[in-house]
């Protein structure tokens, strides 16, 4: 029987499973593969049911942010709530179009689920407990993440419905785009911590956070990640003043909640990723020696990412689409092949030259690097907005001097049509 230990219980749990399948005589690879199960559909299962609260959550923080109490009629404080939201949806007809294609029709909502959810089995809770630690864990959540773009693409277009598909390329072309800047981000905590390992980037984080070293390449990452799962100021993709509801225009009851369980569990996702490979996970005070403190701590962090999300959601009006895209192409991705450039540059400078300095030195350099940057870039758009100002106030004067050259001739010839 293993050895109880109350700051690793989780393991312990795991191990007292594996030693009770053991004395029932079941043979060692089938008991490995039943514990290798029973992990999967505990992750899984937490996974699917935190969006039932962190709906709720999003309701009461939002009201919060617009002056109102959101909901607070069904349970306390209005708990149940999204639990009554489910048992609607499940109570809704299921319809299919007549058109459609009801095999790829019917797969594309279970497929976006499955692409968030599989992301989880690279996430590493604490010092002693990650699903899979495999050491290419960044490319792998790049991959997974793309098949929520094959989704959307597949439930416009076996919906039979122009608009739909019309909406399902408007999805494709933003995250498409937004993926980009991302991807190339991502280079900056892999050069950092020399590994593509999830486990092995918050292992580099233990003196200091990525955020500090890199804060450019943070927020980017924050920034399209919002962008990618099409929330505001980037919720072109369903919005109300776009085209009908976008890809999903098709789809009712419960197939309808999943495209919904999708978007709201990816954008607790984002938030995990986010404290992972820029926050430092799990790292904390003691969260080695007790690695239940490394979940309290991964768990604060997530959630305090996910208060951001919803600020920037209840804060910001949403943008226009060429706005949308001129911000990608011209701000973040240019800025972002920047922010790997200098990082890259500097943290070889500092390990060459300064062999002996600490991570304090290196952490020092590259947020001067990054502070710097920041401000130049402010200046550049300062520039730029001057040299914005002064045209347009000059084609006003060139308007308005047009004007007058109308209106003057416009009195001359009122005056010599009344002398004649």
């Amino acid at each position: 029987m293993p050895e109880f230990n109350p700051g690793n219980v989780l393991i312990y749990l795991y191990q007292l499973l594996g030693w009770w399948l053991g004395t029932l005589g079941i043979p060692a690879p089938i008991v490995a593969l039943i514990q290798l199960l029973v992990s999967i559909l505990s992750v899984g299962t937490f996974a699917l049911l935190l969006p039932i609260f962190t709906i709720w959550l999003e309701r009461k923080v939002a009201g919060r942010f617009q002056d109102r109490l959101g909901p607070n009629r069904v349970g306390p404080y209005g708990l149940f709530q999204s639990f009554a939201d489910v048992f609607k949806l499940l109570t809704k007809e299921d319809i299919t179009p007549a058109g459609a294609d009801k095999v790829v029709f019917n797969l594309a909502p279970m497929l976006t689920v499955l692409s968030v959810v599989t992301i989880w089995a690279v996430v590493p809770f604490a010092s002693t407990m990650v699903g899979a630690n495999i050491n290419v864990g960044v490319l792998y959540i790049v991959a997974i993440s793309g098949l929520g773009t094959l989704s959307i693409m597949m439930g416009g277009w076996s919906s039979n419905n122009k608009f739909a598909l019309l909406g399902a390329f408007r999805t494709a072309a933003q995250l498409v785009a937004y993926e980009v800047p991302m991807i190339i981000v991502l280079l900056v905590p892999v050069m950092l911590a020399g590994s593509m390992g999830v486990q092995d980037i918050v292992n580099a984080q233990g003196t200091a956070w990525f955020i500090v070293m890199a804060p450019v390449a943070g927020l980017i990452f924050f920034i399209t990640s919002i962008a990618e799962i099409g929330r505001a100021p980037f919720d072109l993709l369903e919005a109300e003043s776009e085209i009908v509801a976008g890809f999903h225009i098709e789809y009712t009851g419960m197939k309808f909640g999943m495209w919904m369980l999708g978007e709201f569990l990816h954008a607790f996702t984002i938030c995990v990723l986010t404290a992972v490979l820029f926050l430092g996970g799990w790292q904390g005070p003691f969260a080695r020696e007790v690695p239940v403190l490394g979940i309290v701590y991964f768990l604060l962090k997530s959630f305090g990412m996910y208060f951001m999300v919803i600020w920037v959601r209840s804060t910001f009006p949403r943008i226009r689409i060429d706005h949308l895209h001129a911000f990608n192409w011209k701000v973040l991705v240019p800025v972002s092949l920047a922010a790997v450039v200098l990082t890259a540059l500097v943290d070889k400078l500092v390990t060459t030259y300064l062999p002996g300095a600490g991570d304090v030195v290196r952490a020092t350099a590259l947020l001067a690097v990054n502070v710097i940057g920041v401000l130049l870039l402010l200046g550049i758009f300062r520039q730029g907005a001057y040299a914005e100002r002064e045209r347009l106030e000059g084609g006003h004067e060139a308007s308005h001097g047009e004007a007058a050259h109308h209106d003057e001739h416009g009195e001359h010839g009122a005056a010599h049509a009344s002398a004649h």
